[in-house]
């Protein structure tokens, strides 16, 4: 008995090695391992050479829902939500191998400078999972994107079909022009 402990903690303690590397909260790793908080710290500060960030993950749906995130939002889902159809991988696994697909398909190879972190990608999956979230498909393209379940998505119309007006007018872009 005793030695299955041992290899289920030894399984635990990598799965929060592979979340914390591709940049989970403290808050996902307690909800997805059965290691103590303290253990989760120093393996964190041992990994990043950090502390943690501290504070609340945030519970809003309305970051999905603008233009950029959404795309990416989008595209996690989908990968996720194939995954789950055609494969038997569930749960964070699914969670994880999606993310780490999606990291591959937008070239980002810190998960630090992605536009959909690890745990905004696993809070999106609880937000559908709650029903909060859904995805709808686009009547112009066909995609599917990430939507409220609440709005009218009759004749939705992605934010790559009809791009907003101010999309990608940010403050950096505006000083790599000028330079």
């Amino acid at each position: 008995m005793e030695k299955k402990s041992v290899v289920n903690e030894a399984q635990q303690i990598q799965l929060a090695i592979q979340l914390i590397t591709l940049g989970a909260r403290l808050q996902l790793l307690e909800s997805q391992t059965t290691l103590s908080r303290e253990r989760l710290i120093k393996l964190y500060k041992e990994l990043k050479g950090v502390s943690p960030p501290k504070g609340m993950l945030p519970f809003s749906t309305d970051w999905f829902l603008t233009w950029q995130p959404n795309i990416h939002s989008s595209m996690f889902l989908n990968i996720y939500n194939f995954m789950r159809e055609h494969t038997d991988v569930n749960g964070i696994t699914a969670v994880i191998k999606a993310y780490q697909l999606y990291l591959d398909e937008t070239g980002t190879e810190d998960p630090e400078t992605a536009v959909l972190s690890l745990t905004r990608a696993w809070t999106l999956v609880r937000f559908v999972e709650s029903k909060m979230l859904k995805l709808q498909a686009c009547s112009c393209c066909g995609g599917h994107f990430v939507v409220n379940v609440y709005d009218l998505n009759q004749h939705f119309a992605c934010s790559l079909c009809h791009v907003p007006s101010r999309a990608g007018k940010t403050k950096k872009t505006r000083e790599m022009a000028a330079a």
